[in-house]
């Protein structure tokens, strides 16, 4: 696993983060730090368990909620009625049981927006990139799916009030597409130091599907302990589609992306932060009217990812972001432009263009 920034350390007793040169960070996962993720003090789970947990990288009792028992079992190697029993555990002291729309409502209020750089791509999708939920970017090579996560690793790190989650990057990079010249530029013409840009984002080029698996299974234990706040990755499905190549292995390929979807969604609600993930086309040669291109990944992609937007070009250099599947937003569409800066509207050049 590659990153690009500092690495820590190790936890202290308090809750605080000793990274390589001696500074202390707090590290925070919404409301609750690593401190009070002690797994020991869980019914059932001792020091042994505690410690078969941690080595299968399941450090806090959000991740034992979220993770399918059958998975924390071949994780860790313990009895799987017994984890059974620490998953109830878990669930009892986090009082986790039937609530009502009214309380879930109450928790979508602590949901975070991110901005996107345009005013017009952030109406789009309800005041920007929502947290505690998978935004899927498709569409063609060429239309700015990259350069938008690119812009989205850049702002994230700026404080809430100017439309970023106030903390650190992971970008998982699929295809060799990460240019940090890019995020250089983009840092630059919003006027914040580059350098210091780069140092907050994680970078994991991911070789394989396998390999790709592996770094979202890693992302349970790292993000919290790093002050996470956005994951990326780059594409989501372009190692599938190159390694399991026929209709022999399709259903394979299905079930493996369908897992690692979901981790990412569990991800998102453990940690309340946004996933967004790219994703490319695939031609339909007996369509002769319209687009022919559709999202590639099948229903499994598309039961999975909660905002669904998919990209294209217009005229004039400018590009086209269409709601395609949202279960709380319009299916409209808005344009926007790609330049030095990053992402930036263009309603006075079509303004221009209409006049």
């Amino acid at each position: 696993m590659q990153y690009v920034g500092s690495q820590v350390l190790k936890p202290t007793h308090d809750g605080c983060i000793i990274k390589r040169d001696g500074s202390i960070i707090k590290s925070v996962k919404g409301e609750i730090e690593m401190e009070n993720a002690d797994l020991s003090t869980l019914d059932g789970v001792g020091p042994a368990i505690a410690s078969k947990f941690r080595s299968a990288e399941i450090t806090t009792i959000e991740a034992i909620i979220v993770t399918p028992p059958r998975e924390l079992s071949e994780k860790t190697g313990v009895g799987f009625n017994t984890v059974l029993k620490i998953v109830e555990a878990a669930r009892k002291s986090s009082g986790l049981d039937f609530i009502t729309a009214e309380e879930l409502w109450k928790k979508r209020q602590e949901m975070l927006k991110l901005s996107t750089g345009s005013k017009s791509l952030n109406e789009l999708l309800g005041g920007g990139i929502e947290s505690q939920a998978m935004t899927e970017l498709i569409g063609e090579f060429g239309v700015g799916k990259t350069q938008i996560c690119f812009m989205l690793s850049v702002i994230a790190q700026l404080p809430m009030e100017k439309g970023g989650l106030d903390g650190k990057v992971v970008y998982m990079d699929t295809e060799g597409t990460f240019i940090p010249e890019r995020i250089f530029e983009i840092a630059s013409g919003l006027e914040l130091d580059p350098h210091e840009t780069l140092e907050n984002i994680f970078l994991a080029r991911a070789y394989n599907s396998s390999h790709q698996c592996l770094l979202t299974g890693h992302l349970f234990k790292f993000c919290p302990e790093n002050d996470i706040k956005l994951v990326i990755v780059d594409s989501m499905i372009g190692h599938f589609r190159s390694e399991y190549i026929g209709r022999e292995h399709l259903a394979e390929r299905q079930q493996k992306l369908n897992s690692l979807l979901h981790k990412l969604l569990r991800l998102t609600e453990a940690f309340n932060l946004p996933v967004v993930i790219t994703n490319q086309v695939q031609a339909n040669p007996a369509q002769f009217f319209g687009d022919p291109n559709k999202p590639a990944g099948g229903h499994v992609m598309a039961h999975a990812c909660t905002h669904r937007i998919y990209l294209r070009k217009g005229g004039q250099g400018t590009r086209i972001a269409k709601v395609i599947d949202s279960p709380s937003l319009p299916n409209n569409k808005v344009r926007f432009k790609i330049t030095e800066k990053g992402i930036e509207d263009v309603e006075e050049q079509i303004k221009k263009n209409e006049g």
